[in-house]
């Protein structure tokens, strides 16, 4: 940290510095209220030939090379501030490739936001946790309990997009003809089709209805003016990180460098252990847009259903992520990711065995509420352990996580197409508590090492005091 932050800033600045905490999170749910209305909506609208899925795989196949290569090379170039702001452009032509979808279109669209993806998400990231650190100098509280802070309010105001951007598909494909598989086949059979034994290759086209060409242009043009408005309101309304810490931008790696930094940070061994966690949290969320909404609720309900389901999601995660940031600090976090699994693997039981029916909508909302409820302690907590475990080599960090993380995705939109729900839900029960047995031994490593830190500071201090008395 630089001495500006300690010598030339006021007491106030802490109000500037959440002001820019909160615009960029601001910018982000706008953003996302695009991208992830589209997204969500792909293993329905986009079913035939797995075209959707294959665009969301181009997508994190994308962002798994960017977050290697180019988050601090961009970042460098044109500081945080910018790599945020022009990060967001590039999700545009996914976006109006919606107009014309097809294995021409889409896969380039999706290689494009991929690329992006990894300079954003790392800005975001080293911009909360420098700002953090400068907070912590002007509060005197500290950098990782407002780091943890700052990640809570960010993504609760961040999951305010799926509240947005679902409630604008849902408006616009449930005006007019909402007819769910029912009006494909018979009414009798949708618990033998849906749910965990739906096969989207088999099933999709039977079951999911094609939208109109008016609706997906209207759709396309809301999302594209959201983007470009993400763009200017971090353009015009957040302040240089180079206000906070003049040095980083100096220090910052270029991407050979930066492949160098991401394959050192491999080889610890926390960072090893916490890989699997990573690669559940993108598989878990992908599973639930892509496939509990296909299987489940296009299926079983219709199409214009979706993006209710998806925002009621949204809604619970937004206020989990506010919520579970303060229960952190009075339980910490392994209490919260004990229930968070307890709860999920509930889930995941209750989709294996569950027989969805039309009239049974109100199901599928309980089983959004407590998804989101959980997302919100995967994206807290492990974002927060990752600066923990990793202070000065942040961007390596959560380059790291996010490239793990977009493998989950990559995994989950590759394999959509090919298998049962039913066996994309033992896969995402396995994964999820082989990452969170491992994710326990990083926390008692860390728990061990702070203990032995505490005991020699004062033992220290004893000895100084007994050599006083003697004296």
């Amino acid at each position: 940290m630089t001495l500006k932050v300690a010598t030339e800033f006021e007491p106030s600045e802490t109000k500037r510095i959440v002001k820019n905490v909160v615009i960029i999170s601001l910018a982000f749910m706008v953003q996302f209220t695009a991208y992830g209305g589209a997204a969500n909506l792909q293993s329905s609208i986009n079913a035939e030939d797995g075209l959707g899925m294959s665009s969301l795989a181009a997508v994190y196949a994308g962002l798994f090379l960017s977050n290697i290569f180019l988050p601090t090379a961009v970042i460098k170039w044109i500081g945080t501030k910018w790599a945020i702001s022009l990060s967001f452009l590039t999700y545009m032509p996914y976006i109006a490739a919606q107009l014309r979808p097809s294995f021409y279109t889409m896969i380039p669209a999706g290689l494009c936001v991929g690329l992006g993806g990894g300079p954003l998400w790392c800005a975001k990231c080293t911009y909360l946790s420098v700002v953090s650190e400068a907070h912590s100098k002007l509060s005197n509280i500290s950098a990782e309990a407002l780091l943890a802070r700052f990640l809570g309010l960010f993504f609760m105001i961040f999951q305010l997009n799926q509240i947005w951007g679902n409630l604008i598909s849902s408006l616009v494909l449930s005006s007019g003809d909402n007819h769910a598989a029912v009006t494909a086949i018979n009414a009798t059979m949708i618990p033998e089709i849906c749910g965990a034994n739906f096969l989207p290759s088999a099933d999709a086209a039977k079951t999911l209805q094609q939208q109109p060409f008016e609706k997906i242009q209207l759709l396309s043009g809301i999302y594209l003016a959201c983007m470009a408005a993400a763009a200017l309101i971090v353009a015009i309304g957040v302040d240089s990180m180079t206000r906070y810490d003049t040095d980083r931008a100096i220090k910052l790696m270029g991407g050979g460098e930066m492949l160098m930094a991401t394959l050192k940070l491999l080889a610890e061994p926390k960072q090893i252990m916490l890989i699997t966690i990573m690669v559940f949290t993108g598989l878990q969320m992908a599973f639930f847009g892509a496939d509990f909404t296909a299987a489940f609720v296009s299926c079983a309900v219709g199409t214009g259903t979706v993006g209710y389901v998806m925002l009621t999601c949204g809604v619970a995660n937004s206020i989990g992520c506010f919520v579970t940031g303060y229960i952190a600090k009075i339980t910490g976090r392994m209490p919260l990711v004990c229930a968070a699994t307890v709860l999920h693997m509930g889930l995941v039981a209750t989709i294996l065995l569950w027989k969805p029916q039309a009239n049974m909508s109100y199901v599928m909302y309980i089983i959004a509420v407590l998804w989101g409820l959980c997302d919100s302690v995967w994206l807290v907590q492990i974002n927060a352990l990752f600066g923990i475990l990793f202070p000065g080599r942040e961007e390596a960090a959560y380059s790291n996580a996010h490239l793990w993380s977009s493998v989950g995705f990559i995994i989950a939109y590759v394999i959509s197409p090919h298998l049962r729900t039913s066996s994309k839900a033992y896969l995402l029960g396995t994964t999820m508590l082989v990452g969170v047995f491992l994710y326990f031994i990083v926390e008692f490593q860390v728990k061990k090492e702070r203990e032995v830190k505490e005991t020699k500071a004062p033992v220290k201090g004893l000895d100084n005091k007994a050599y006083s008395i003697a004296e």
